[in-house]
């Protein structure tokens, strides 16, 4: 602000002397006030342990780089290359998975070391057998944007930060010791394995190369350049079990070894820049994003950067663990999806071919059969824009293979999980009004990729049910279908397409052909109509049954579209609500060989595992909102916390977390498809959020406390609100709700049938 812009002569300034230079002052201190510092809140060792398989490292949001270390040990709690159990370093890579149940990436792997190493990892509890180094949890640091940790075996401090495309490292070597950092083109994290890879040194500062590897990603490539701060003395190359003539090489897995001269203690650098299509990309990536040589610079941007989107949400609290578990789920949830071009707009297809300048960004990590559920509903309310941008994507792709996406990586559709969640988010999204893609082309792929053959989708349009002596895990994949139907049905509603409208909601209340009247549960069925016996509820055969990491008692309940057809099934809404109470309760053995992901039990309902996590907020369609309000404080209590197990499960790519932020704020997507949030118990203070374009959406909670979990009211406005849920067109207007919270349930609020959520679109 300037004494021109306030359009006040100098003289007026005089006249009003201190009081007048005073106010001036505040106004100017109000407009510059620095955003609220919360980051500070992030913690990001909460969930690497137990099975939460957390990213541990350097990055920004929605970053292509993750830059991380990665433990010697492998195994399913290794998904994402860390383990808080494990304590030993053997690379630090660029790309991580957060979250996931399948391990991949770990690409352009360096390693600073001293001395004479093996030039390969070598084996846990045998230091000289490799290059492997242990280090101490007391010596880490972590926090949005930067992580460091001290190297024992060489005495090594390591420091790392990011940028949207480019890892930047800072490596100080112990005086008297000739420093070098190992790039590890072999190394990958779980399945992944190289298939070609290249180095060269390009001068005495780059080298440069690119990894194509194999993994849950069946195609992955993946171009680098690294630029050092000081001048490489010597450069070796090597196919991993010798050293080799020259300055480049192409093989399965080769490494570099650069040596640099000086002895005295001072920090090593090095930047790396990766690009999904070209060397020549990665170089633009590095100029435009990191051009000099500021560490401490970039750490601060990218900790602005954390702050910029963790402000999206701001919330009090008058608990500092609940602002730490809340912050560091936001934060979880913005890590992927990651953007998968480069700065010039240039990605890969999942057809390998390159497009150039795209007018939109592309992006990658898909785990949609997860984050359909909350974690893509949460970025279609605090992140409108960037959710445009993530329809496009899946716009793009279907363009490029024929459907939507289900599990996409690296350009790469990796089938993995059933249903079809693609066409979830993207009905999701052109309901809710996401702007700036083609709703026609939306309207296609939506149809095109449900008339699909593949998958079981022929035998759904066949028969109308996927039979169980046709496929494994048929009961789970037609109810995943019949949720996606559903979707298609709605747009097309919205579009006035009646005969559309039709035959898609027929498909989408499919799930009806599932249900067993005599058992009361969704049971796989045969061709000839005959169930499959026997038949045992608790039971789950990871990946040999009927249903997908779950069992009878779970899986009963995944009709988030069109509960009043369930609560209709199961006789009515006194049975519907027996059966729902008994799921909390119900105890039975599921068997040696079920899936590990169903954890997180209290009863039969599994919240560690995605498909159990609309169901406490189910009674909100009975009128009993108090029993959602029960549930939903019980698990915010229990199943998360701020330690390093602070999950119940596995993350799931932000899924855990955003079920979370959006339970803590009070209200559910339960039905991500139309637009409504049902209630719960929120547990924070207040909450102010930027909604869809442009908008800001206030909330404060009254009478709030561990004891007064039940709502007893709300006001909109400054006028009543007695329905038990809220449109996400509502939402998106802006405006300031207050709830009011009590000791016991409320008679009325929430009861009645006209204040109840139902299933139809907004």
């Amino acid at each position: 602000m300037t004494l021109q812009r306030l359009h006040l002569p100098v003289k007026s300034l005089m006249l009003g002397g201190t009081l007048i230079l005073a106010a001036l002052s505040g106004q100017v201190l109000a407009q510059t006030k620095p955003a609220a510092q919360l980051t500070k809140y992030v913690d990001p060792f909460i969930g690497t342990g137990g099975h939460g398989h957390v990213f541990v490292g350097a990055d920004v949001p929605f970053g292509a780089v993750q830059l991380g270390i990665r433990n010697i040990s492998t195994g399913w709690d290794w998904c994402s290359g860390y383990h808080y159990s494990d304590t030993t370093v053997t690379g630090i890579s660029h790309t991580h998975l957060s979250g996931t149940g399948i391990g991949d990436l770990g690409d352009i792997s360096v390693m600073p070391v001293t001395g004479d190493v093996k030039l390969t990892e070598g084996k846990a509890g045998d230091e000289k057998s490799g290059y492997t180094s242990l280090y101490s949890h007391q010596d880490e640091v972590a926090k949005p944007g930067y992580y460091s940790v001290m190297l024992k075996r060489y005495s090594i401090k390591a420091e790392l930060t990011a940028s949207k495309r480019v890892g930047f490292h800072k490596y100080t070597f112990p005086a008297g010791q000739q420093p070098k950092i190992i790039l590890n083109l072999k190394q990958g994290i779980g399945w992944d394995a190289p298939m070609e890879t290249f180095i060269r040194q390009e001068n005495d500062t780059t080298i440069s190369g690119y990894r194509y590897s194999k993994g849950w990603a069946a195609d992955q490539r993946i171009y680098f350049t690294a630029v050092f701060s000081k001048p490489v003395k010597s450069f070796s190359v090597s196919d991993s079990t010798s050293l080799k003539d020259g300055k480049e090489l192409k093989g399965r897995g080769v490494l570099g070894v650069a040596t640099f001269d000086s002895k005295d203690g001072s920090p090593v650098s090095l930047k790396v820049a990766i690009s999904p299509v070209s060397v020549e990309n990665a170089k633009l990536n590095m100029k435009a994003e990191i051009p000099g040589w500021n560490f401490e610079a970039q750490v601060a941007k990218a900790d602005a950067e954390w702050n910029k989107e963790l402000s999206r949400v701001v919330i009090k609290s008058a608990d500092p663990k609940q602002m730490k578990i809340f912050y560091t789920a936001l934060y979880h949830t913005m890590i992927a999806p990651s953007v998968f071009n480069d700065v010039n707009g240039d990605y890969l297809g999942t057809d390998k071919k390159v497009y150039k300048n795209a007018p939109f960004t592309n992006y990658t990590t898909f785990s949609l059969w997860d984050t359909y559920r909350a974690a893509m509903p949460l970025m279609t309310l605090i992140n409108s824009e960037k959710a445009g941008d993530l329809v496009n994507t899946w716009l793009a792709i279907y363009q490029q293979q024929g459907r939507l996406p289900v599990w996409h990586l690296m350009g790469n559709e990796t089938d993995c999980m059933v249903g079809n969640p693609g066409m979830i988010a993207v009905a999701d999204a052109y309901l809710k009004g996401i702007k700036g893609f083609d709703k026609d082309l939306a309207y296609e792929a939506l149809k095109a990729t449900g008339m699909r053959k593949e998958r079981g989708l022929n035998l759904l349009q066949k028969h109308g049910f996927i039979p169980a002596d046709s496929t494994v895990e048929s009961v789970a994949m037609g109810l995943e279908y019949a949720v996606a139907d559903w979707g298609v049905a709605q747009v097309a509603k919205n579009r006035g397409n009646k005969a559309d409208y039709d035959y898609w909601i027929k498909r989408g209340k499919s799930y009806q052909n599932y249900f067993d009247k005599e058992t009361r549960f969704m049971r796989g069925r045969f061709e000839n109509k005959t169930w499959r016996t026997p038949f045992n509820p608790f039971q789950a055969i990871h990946r040999q049954d009927d249903y997908t990491e779950g069992n009878a008692w779970q899986y009963l309940w995944l009709v988030p579209q069109d509960v009043e057809g369930l609560i209709g099934l199961l006789g009515g809404q006194k049975p519907f609500t027996a059966k729902l109470d008994s799921l909390f309760e119900a105890k039975g053995d599921m068997g040696a060989e079920s899936s590990p992901d169903i954890s997180g039990l209290i009863g039969q309902y599994a919240h560690g595992n995605e498909p159990s996590h609309h169901i406490t907020y189910m009674y909100a369609y009975v009128g009993q909102p108090y029993k959602t309000a029960e549930k939903v404080r019980y698990i915010m209590d229990n199943l998360y916390h701020d330690e390093n197990d602070g999950l119940s499960g596995n993350e799931d790519v932000g899924q855990m977390s955003a079920w979370y932020i959006f339970s803590s704020l009070g209200f559910y997507p339960e039905n991500p498809s139309n637009g409504m949030y049902v209630f719960g118990s929120p547990v924070v203070d207040e909450a102010t959020m930027k909604v869809g374009y442009g908008k800001t959406f206030s909330l404060s909670v009254k009478n709030n406390s561990k004891a007064n979990k039940y709502i007893q009211s709300i006001t909109l406005n400054g006028k009543p609100y007695t329905k038990s849920y809220i449109m996400h067109s509502e939402l998106i207007k802006g405006g300031k709700m207050t709830i009011n919270m009590g000791a016991k349930p409320s008679a009325t609020w929430g009861v009645k049938q006209a204040d109840r959520p139902y299933s139809v679109t907004q």
